[in-house]
This record gives C-alpha cells, structure tokens and sequence, in this order.
C-alpha cells in the first residue's frame, strides 16, 4: 500500500471545499445518504444532531507544520484568525447555554491571538477545555510558558502522534517533528499530564500513514503504551485513532496517486451503521475562525456550513434550532462511519 510523499512532493491544491466534494460525489459508487437511509433504524437516516455537549470552536489555519494529511489545509503562511470580538461571541454562547466542552482546534489553536483568551474565560465558566495540539508548537520560542499556561488552566490536551517511530510520522508531519514531538510529550509529563492522579489529561491521536483505515484503536493503544514508555520513558491517558479525511491535501494526494477511488470505495464498503450515533455531529456544533457555523470540522474546510434553516453563524445562535438540527451530509461522511467508526473522540464503536 502506497504511503504519504514527503512534504518536499510537489502540490496540485485543489481550488475550494466546494470543487473537493463535487470531485467527490463524481466518483462511482453509493451516497451516503443511500447507504444510510438504506442501513434502516440504526443509521436514523436523516442523520440528525442529539443535542449540543461539545462546542468546537477552530480559530484560524495559523501553524507551524504544513502536514500532508491535513483536512485544514494549515501551515506558516495561512492568515485567517479569529477576531476577538467572535471569539467573545463563542464564549457568549457557553455563558448562555449548559454546553460542557470548548474544543480549540486550528491550525495550531495555540499561535492564535484568542487562545489564551478563549482558555482563561471558558474555564473561568466552569467549562471543560480540549486543546488540539501538534506538540511541536510547545518548543516554539514564542510560546515558552505554554506547556506551563495549560497545566496551570487543567486544559486537556488531544496530541498528533501518527506514530511510534521518526519515519512514518516525519513522512506524514514534516522532517524533525517526531523527536521533537518526544520532547514535548517528556515536557507534560514532567508537569502531570499523561499520570495517575494528576487529573492533567493527555490523549494521543493516530492516523494512518497511507491510504488505509486506522488498525483497532484498544490494541493499537496497548501497544504504542508499551513502546512509548520503553523506548522514552513517555505516558499518556489514552489514544484515539482517526479516519484520514478525504478532504484537502489528503485527497490531493489520493488523486496523484491514483489512490481515490479504491480508498472512497473502502470506505464506502466499510460503512457501519453502528458508528453513525457516535459521530461528533450528532453532539458538537463547529465554529468557524470568521464565525460561520458548520456541523463538523470537517464539514468547515468543505465550505459546507449548516442547512436545512439551521442558524448559520454564531451571532445568530439559538441553542433549540440548533441541537435538533439537520446535518448535512456528504460522500466523505463514510470517512467517519468506516469500520469503528472515527470522530473527535476517536472510534465510535467498541471493539
């Protein structure tokens, strides 16, 4: 099976979300939607959001990696921020709602100018805060009280880490980043994250490195404990595995390498109906860096906001619209109803 180029490969991006899930509803094969209306009870087709527990809030494409997987498209020369005045209007929404969780992703969250902002007033409401992060930013020399700014603020941290050794995750991240990545994890540990007892919670997240679904999230958990702690003496809480996106550089990549097809078609083929009730659709409500409102992340960097007369940005919020909401679906929508089911929080079904 054919793995990831090098982030020197050169790049044929794709224009807009909009042209990425035309190409992909062009291809041979089941809708979504059909395999879900046909999948009966279990797949509750319209699929339909459960309620509102998780606000994801992604606050620009700002990074220090440019990752070949990545659905954002992020990276060092990517310029959308949110502005203060959003990110007040997103923690307005937890002031006036009993939503439990703000989820900060990017980019990398951390080098946005409303991170901090978003962290300290979230917490000051008693709201759980997950931090998306690439390790790596922790090393930067701007951000050098920021491993300490979490632990002192209990932020969880959900951390990239496609692998336990320097070839496969250099190939998917970038040259460097898996010692680095090390050194960063040894760097939590030393303040509590990754230990009993702490309760400093640290979760490391895989992906697969080519185009194949991820192996089971329990076993391959137990293995990379064992192999991070004997080879580095590094501890964590837990592992989610994640479905790579058909979105962006991924689905560049599958494109050149004539690998679309069949990946669409495995998953395709791999749909559980099982998984579909623990997609973070069904509970999670996207915000965009400019505000705009979409039923996931991934939904986002398709310029798919939310429909069917949804509210559509977040000053227009309204808790009772919205957790009740038609999702809109789309082809990559088997990307996260594969096998186990992939979501935010990992699969979506036990093994």
């Amino acid at each position: 099976m054919s793995v990831l180029p090098t982030l020197s490969a050169r790049r044929d991006p794709l224009a807009s979300g909009t042209e990425q899930v035309r190409l992909l509803e062009r291809l041979p094969g089941r809708r979504f939607d059909e395999a879900l209306a046909a999948s009966g009870p279990a797949g509750s087709f319209p699929m339909r959001a459960t309620g509102l527990s998780v606000l994801q809030v992604n606050v620009g494409k700002l990074c220090n990696q440019t990752c070949r997987h990545c659905h954002v498209d992020a990276g060092p020369t990517r310029t959308e921020s949110m502005t203060e005045g959003t990110a007040r209007l997103c923690l307005d929404v937890l002031a006036r709602t009993d939503i439990a969780t703000m989820d900060v992703t990017g980019g990398a969250p951390e080098m946005s100018p409303c991170f901090r902002l978003l962290v300290r007033e979230a917490r000051a409401l008693g709201r759980r805060v997950v931090d998306r992060c690439n390790l790596t930013v922790l090393l930067l020399p701007a951000q050098g009280d920021l491993a300490e700014f979490l632990a002192e603020h209990r932020v969880e941290i959900v951390a990239s880490l496609p692998a336990t050794d320097a070839a496969r995750t250099d190939a998917q991240r970038g040259e460097g980043v898996f010692e680095k990545s090390i050194r960063a994890l040894r760097r939590l540990n030393d303040l509590g994250y990754g230990r009993d007892g702490t309760g400093l919670s640290l979760t490391l997240v895989h992906n697969p490195v080519g185009a194949f679904l991820p192996p089971d999230q329990q076993a391959l958990e137990a293995r990379t404990r064992l192999e991070l702690e004997r080879r580095f003496g590094v501890t964590f809480n837990a592992l989610y595995t994640i479905t790579n996106m058909p979105i962006s550089r991924y689905l560049e990549w599958l494109k050149a390498s004539g690998n679309l097809e069949s990946y669409m078609e495995r998953l395709a083929n791999a749909f559980n109906p099982a998984a579909v009730a623990g997609v973070m659709c069904r509970t999670t409500l996207s915000v965009g860096w400019d505000g705009t409102l979409y039923d996931c992340d991934f939904n986002q960097m398709l310029e798919l906001p939310t429909g069917f007369s949804s509210p559509r940005h977040i000053r227009d919020f309204d808790a009772s619209a919205l957790a009740n909401r038609r999702i809109v679906t789309a082809r990559h929508c088997f990307g996260c109803t594969a096998g186990a089911g992939s979501s935010c929080g990992g699969a979506t079904v036990s093994g």
